[in-house]
């Protein structure tokens, strides 16, 4: 069984806790960025019922400070293993510590940990080697996207056959545009490296979605150019299925504990 909840979502940090347990063993935690202080983020993972030294791993998507957060004092202090990118490693400095447990991960290449299997997969993000991920335990699917400018067909590829979905809405374009934020932002969000809007996200769930699809979760909404009514009702719109059957992360709380 995999079981997944935010520790919050969006422009202040982004935090992913990911379960899989057989029911015979361990369970595998696998950690999904941790952009926030160890202290907060220690506050969060509590309130999710989970200690850091109880982590299998935390995955890092890009160098980018809502999302690398305290990785690696978590590293430091608790022997929690990272897993991420080489580009990624070498954007936030490639600290050469003796012992400072890091595994390099590629596109495509799944990775065993415990009861989980993970696979990261390249999307377009204005950062040096982004990768987003799925998971499964051979049953369930779990996908998550976020950090992405647009959809390629690489990433359609890897979110088929999903049976939860987290995808990023960041903004509704036209209130990006409305905004006070310079040309220059505003072209850099809405462009190919940026961020998906509602209504790109809305398109990728319509080209993912399926019968056995149970979850689909908007996240990284922009306080600023956004609203989770606007962003469940575009996700909504893609699957025919009324708006508060999409659950919205939110920056304080994120969501409470799904089963995908």
């Amino acid at each position: 069984m995999i079981r997944f909840c935010s520790l919050g979502s969006g422009s202040t940090g982004n935090a992913t806790l990911i379960e899989a347990s057989s029911g015979t063993g361990p369970a595998t935690r696998l950690l999904v960025d941790c952009g926030f202080s160890l202290r907060e983020l220690e506050a969060r993972l509590a309130r999710a019922g989970v200690a850091a030294t109880e982590l299998s791993g935390v995955f890092i998507t890009h160098e980018h400070g809502d999302h690398v957060g305290c990785a690696l004092t978590l590293a430091r202090r608790h022997r929690v293993p990272l897993y991420t990118s080489r580009g990624t490693w070498q954007a936030i400095g490639a600290p050469e510590e003796a012992g400072l447990p890091v595994h390099f991960v590629h596109d495509g290449l799944p990775v065993d940990l415990g009861e989980l299997a993970i696979t990261p997969y390249t999307v377009p993000h204005d950062a040096r080697e982004p990768l987003q991920l799925t998971c499964t335990d051979g049953d369930a699917k779990l996908g998550l996207l976020t950090d992405a400018g647009c959809a390629t067909a690489h990433l359609l590829a890897q979110l088929q056959a999903c049976t939860a979905l987290l995808l990023e809405c960041n903004h509704d374009l036209q209130m990006l545009q409305a905004s006070r934020y310079p040309a220059s932002l505003k072209a850099r969000i809405a462009g190919r490296l940026g961020h998906l809007s509602n209504d790109t996200a809305a398109q990728i769930l319509a080209a993912c979605g399926h019968d056995g699809l149970r979850h689909v979760v908007a996240a990284h909404l922009s306080e600023q150019n956004n609203t989770p009514a606007q962003a469940a009702r575009a996700l909504a719109t893609a699957l025919d299925c009324a708006a508060d059957e999409i659950v919205v992360a939110g920056p304080l709380d994120g969501f409470s504990w799904l089963r995908a």
